[in-house]
């Protein structure tokens, strides 16, 4: 079977398993695995949670960082046709409770790490009727011990296109995280297309730096596990580790954040690091500015791809190609998330309305194809406010298409700030101010001005060994921005507030300047 005829998670390591079972898999945490070895072990796996009742469609949480487990566990399920349910482990207990208790998952497993939060919540799971760990336990069955016991069998579990594989838990920015349920079918539209683009071959090194909680760090996974290649899966992103591991390794393609490029940028071994390995930098989650850039295509010296998605898409569903990262002569392009692909659709649309904004002009992404998710687990009335009844998907992103086609994102549509009647986008803000060599990292956000509505706030790092004052930075930004787009304030900081994916918590920011304001127009 070739890797363009398969269509779900779990035929991904039958085919390798068995066609080229002495290739490596996978290299996590100084552990090696070949493709034949985690077929071998899937199996066992498979049959550890049918014996303890996992079926079809039921509900299966896994609270640790990246590991071989999580991987023998993700295939194990999927060659029962179970579903996984990856949970966030920088999470607060009481956040792990409400997610495995929404998810009604029948069976949890827990690296030892983690073994305090279960404790502290274990009284209050719902329907969890086995719990098990990577460490003795005086309750809990011991994963080694559990899986060992079980014969090298695959169950056969034939799983279909719409049979949800994974089950991804959104954020939480408005309200309680919401079950993001993504099917074989969601994963596999186009994957090889995509392959093809990032330089994903039989004999390329990818390197992902993304936890698997996370729908990128899955995907970037297991398109090149797809493809049959090696991938070298971080336990947690760490930028001196990323710069021994990409010589070490060979690495041909990276996936990495911006956030981590511009850490990675700022050790010292960069500068005599061999990146001559590299073909491909994939980066996408969160905006990067011009500087973060130029300065990762000078260092890295390969073609970088931007991609834009969501939790929801799947996949990402806009790429800025390598030719169109050109500093020189197209610098504007640095700022688009790329066009979208040939397969994907996009509309900008007024929300108040419903009806396409005119060329150029800002309004909320929607997008509709094969990459949409199944819909929100358990939550009909999210759905439908996310979805439209023919398919178009919601982004909550503000952005416009130029005349090129080219996908130009400002912000989330919560996150704009409306200053004296003003639209701000605080990406256009921030990316401007990180042109200032006294600024390291910057988040611009809405506070509230008794005239103006809202007024616009710089919440500075500064670089370190460089002098920078309010008055110096907000005059540097009036020469390249509208005065009503200009910070009428900077606070300096030690550092801002980030989620796994290196996001700027806007929300956590703005709360001390919100607290105790009735309206919140930001």
């Amino acid at each position: 079977m070739s890797q363009d005829s398969l269509s779900t998670i779990a035929e991904i390591i039958r085919t390798h398993g068995a066609n080229r079972p002495e290739i490596p898999a996978l290299e996590i945490g100084g552990r090696s695995v070949t493709y034949g070895e985690l077929d071998a072990r899937s199996s066992q796996v498979a049959q550890a949670l049918q014996a303890a009742g996992v079926g079809r469609d039921d509900r299966v949480a896994f609270v640790g960082k990246n590991s071989i487990e999580w991987f023998e566990v993700a295939f194990g399920l999927a060659k029962l046709g179970a579903v996984n349910v990856t949970v966030n482990w920088r999470l607060a207990p009481a956040e792990m409770l409400h997610i495995v208790n929404d998810a009604r998952a029948v069976l949890l497993i827990i690296s030892d790490e983690f073994v305090e939060h279960l404790e502290k919540i274990e009284g209050e799971l719902h329907d969890v009727a086995t719990i098990v760990t990577t460490c003795l336990h005086d309750r809990w069955l011991r994963y080694e011990a559990w899986v060992e016991e079980q014969p090298i069998e695959d169950p056969g579990v034939q799983a279909a296109g719409e049979d949800v594989a994974f089950q991804f838990y959104t954020s939480g920015t408005t309200g309680l995280p919401k079950g993001v349920m993504i099917t074989n079918d969601n994963f596999f539209h186009h994957v090889i297309e995509i392959a093809d683009r990032y330089r994903l071959t039989t004999d390329a090194v990818n390197l992902v730096t993304l936890p698997m909680f996370h729908v990128g760090g899955l995907r970037s996974t297991l398109m090149a596990m797809l493809v049959g290649c090696r991938t070298v899966v971080m336990r947690e992103a760490d930028p001196a580790e990323i710069l021994r591991i990409i010589p070490k390794y060979g690495v041909t393609v990276a996936n990495m954040v911006p956030a981590v490029i511009q850490f990675v940028l700022g050790v010292p071994a960069a500068n005599h690091t061999d990146f001559s390995s590299l073909r491909t930098v994939i980066y996408a989650s969160a905006p990067i500015t011009d500087s973060v850039l130029v300065a990762g295509l000078e260092a890295f010296a390969c073609e970088f791809i931007q991609g834009y998605g969501l939790t929801e898409t799947t996949a990402l569903i806009t790429e800025l190609a390598g030719p169109e990262h050109d500093p020189r002569n197209r610098p504007h392009l640095l700022r688009s998330c790329g066009k979208p692909y040939p397969w994907v659709e996009i509309r900008i649309v007024d929300p108040s309305t419903g009806e396409d904004m005119p060329q150029g002009e800002v309004g909320e992404l929607w997008t509709r194809s094969g990459h949409n998710m199944k819909g929100y687990w358990n939550n009909p009335t999210a759905t439908a406010q996310t979805v439209t009844a023919d398919g178009w998907l919601k982004t909550g992103d503000a952005g416009y298409v130029d005349a090129d086609g080219f996908v130009f994102l400002h912000d989330r549509m919560k996150d704009m700030i409306v200053t004296g009647g003003e639209n701000v986008y605080p990406a256009e803000v921030e990316n401007i101010l990180m042109n200032h060599p006294g600024v390291g990292e910057v988040a611009v956000i809405g506070v509230p001005d008794e005239r103006w509505g809202e007024a616009v706030k710089a919440v500075v790092v500064k670089a370190p060994g460089v002098d920078l004052t309010e008055a110096g930075l907000i005059a540097f930004a009036r020469e390249s921005l509208a005065g009503y787009k200009l910070p009428k304030s900077v606070d300096f900081v030690d550092s801002l507030p980030r989620n796994p994916m290196g996001k700027v918590l806007k929300r956590k920011l703005r709360e001390r300047y919100w607290a105790g304001v009735d309206r919140r127009i930001g």
